[in-house]
């Protein structure tokens, strides 16, 4: 096996391990995890929700995710600034394709590889981590769920 085929066995596992973390969520709507890797150890994690204190509801009673509900990026990311972590070189696992506003924290973290499992409606955060020189990979993951 060779060291890419090892990197992506890593991968599809992380993955599959954020799409468990995301059924924390309390999100209706969608659910989504993440996980920090970094040197085969993951350093952090999180799922879309609401803030530490808050009532576990993301929508109103229009069905519309209320504005202060927190990525499972962010999430992810904030909590490594509450530890002894960083996340410089890391890797981050998403269940879905980051928005531009968590591309910027992810920039901002250090973070140099980014692998998700879901397309979402705009690109503009992938475009961004693409332009940061930050690697970025799909991974279907509904292909790849029997691996």
């Amino acid at each position: 096996m060779t060291t890419s085929d090892k990197q992506h066995t890593l991968d599809l596992r992380y993955l599959r391990m954020a799409q468990i973390w995301a059924e924390n969520s309390y999100c209706v709507r969608r659910k989504v995890g993440a996980l920090v890797v970094k040197d085969k150890m993951i350093i952090s994690d999180g799922y879309n929700g609401t803030p530490s204190g808050f009532e576990n509801v993301c929508e109103d009673e229009h069905n519309v995710t209320k504005p202060y509900v927190l990525h499972a990026e962010a999430n992810a990311i904030t909590k490594l600034a509450r530890s002894s972590n960083n996340s410089d070189g890391a890797t981050l696992y998403v269940t879905a394709s980051p928005c531009l506003e968590c591309s910027k924290l992810i920039i901002q973290a250090g973070i140099k590889r980014v692998v998700y499992g879901e397309e979402y409606r705009l690109a503009d955060g992938i475009e961004l981590l693409r332009r940061a020189n930050i690697e970025v990979k799909y991974i279907n993951s509904s292909d790849h769920e029997s691996e």
